[in-house]
């Protein structure tokens, strides 16, 4: 995602493109909290942080944040009831449907041994500064913030809407297990990349996570003051309001106009309980660049980062590149295993642009069974034919603004999935 400014006289910032990275599917204590010891101003872990393996039990036994993270397979639960059980410490009920008033946090362990038994310790850990050299030396070099909150206590894809809408337009569910060393290889790319273009003065690059994945945080997420960007409730059986956020999770400011080691709290405003949270960025867009109106009334709550901008030259030693990733995973994917929910809406989505959507066994029946392996055959295998169809119609005289169309369109009186809605621009069916 890519902001870049119009012409205004009223600009007053030295940014003219800001780059936003959101990352999957991690909490900051998980990825940053140990980074506490790299800078005691972070707001991180000192490993006194512990959950009980049962919350109704006042003997219960717990389990200790450490900090050895390596590869988790599979999933820690990050779905809207899961995320309720670890943030208030009580599963959720239809009969009881509305959270207390504060989060105690201690409801990950319970969470994950009901999962998947064992799974408790994997949620209860975090990495190293050293296992994550990427995010060291970006740590070191720029700007942490320590307070940004997923934007909604639900999965991937409502959160992903609020960065670029500020609402989740009421939906609340869609992830996948990510290898940590391809994510701070992506990054490294992306920076360099960057670090190298003439336009680096008038860049800032924002990295964030979409949602904290199951895993551990010990700040609470903030249950009040949250306003609800559009008044639209969530479906059955939650009727979600979305006036609570997520999980924190981490986040990096990068840019010449940062000083190094720089950390950023909660914001200033503009109102009282104003959070960071991915409504920020909109929010900070529509600073920076002068634009007239807000898009919801979650981004004109949501506070602003341009703060982190405190240079009034920029700076001529932010390093070149960033060191090479360490590999954490030391097994074979399991390539023969069945599709996480994440996983399988990529599939669904791939069946948009080979024309399977039309077909019976779309959407549930098309991944029912289907293996990894399989789904990373048929998503390439769909594009390819989608690419293809675009390069025929190019041959045939069409202008590349055109949308390709593979077959004849569905029925427009049956009902849609919301990817499909999401997607019928895709092919031309409004």
């Amino acid at each position: 995602m890519v902001s870049e400014i119009s012409n205004s006289s009223a600009y007053a910032y030295p940014i003219k493109t800001i780059v936003i990275l959101v990352q999957e599917n991690r909490s900051f204590d998980h990825m940053l909290g140990w980074f506490k010891r790299l800078n005691p101003e972070i707001n991180g872990v000192t490993g006194s942080e512990s959950n009980p393996i049962s919350t109704s039990d006042p003997s219960s036994s717990r389990v200790l944040f450490k900090d050895n993270a390596e590869y988790v397979d599979p999933d820690p639960g990050h779905s809207i009831q899961a995320i309720y059980e670890q943030v208030f410490g009580r599963p959720w009920s239809s009969n009881d449907p509305d959270p207390p008033q504060e989060a105690t946090m201690d409801g990950f362990v319970q969470n994950a041994e009901g999962t998947q038994k064992g799974m408790a310790e994997a949620v209860m850990r975090g990495f190293r500064p050293e296992a994550v050299p990427v995010y060291k030396e970006l740590a070191l070099e720029f700007a942490i913030c320590d307070r940004w909150f997923s934007a909604v206590p639900a999965s991937t894809q409502p959160n992903r809407l609020f960065v670029h809408s500020a609402t989740a337009h009421g939906a609340t569910s869609n992830d996948t297990t990510k290898l940590i060393q391809e994510g701070q290889k992506f990054v490294k790319e992306v920076y360099e990349a960057l670090r190298a273009s003439p336009q680096w003065n008038e860049m800032l690059l924002v990295i964030t996570y979409d949602e904290h994945g199951g895993f551990y945080d010990h700040v609470p997420t903030p249950t009040t003051g949250v306003p609800s960007p559009d008044d639209i409730v969530g479906p059955d059986p939650y009727y979600f309001k979305f006036d609570r956020l997520g999980v924190r999770v981490p986040t990096f400011f990068i840019s010449p106009w940062i000083e190094p080691g720089t950390v950023i709290h909660g914001p200033s405003g503009p109102y009282p309980t104003s959070e960071y949270e991915h409504s920020s960025i909109p929010a900070t867009v529509k600073t920076i660049f002068n634009l007239k109106e807000f898009l919801t009334k979650r981004d004109a709550w949501a506070g602003t980062f341009e703060c982190v901008l405190t240079r009034k030259t920029p700076r001529t030693d932010c390093p070149v590149t960033l060191p090479e990733p360490r590999k954490m995973r030391h097994t074979e994917a399991k390539e023969t295993a069945k599709l996480s929910e994440f996983q399988q809406e990529l599939v669904q989505m791939a069946a948009v642009l080979n024309g399977d959507y039309k077909k019976k066994i779309y959407p549930h029946k098309l991944v029912d069974n289907m293996t990894v392996a399989e789904a990373v055959k048929y998503v390439d295998s769909a594009y390819k034919k989608f690419c293809d169809q675009c390069q025929k119609a190019k041959e045939k005289g069409k202008h590349e603004s055109e949308i390709v169309e593979l077959g004849q369109l569905p029925d427009k009186s049956k009902s849609k999935s919301f990817l499909h809605k999401m997607f019928s621009c895709i092919v031309c069916d409004n």
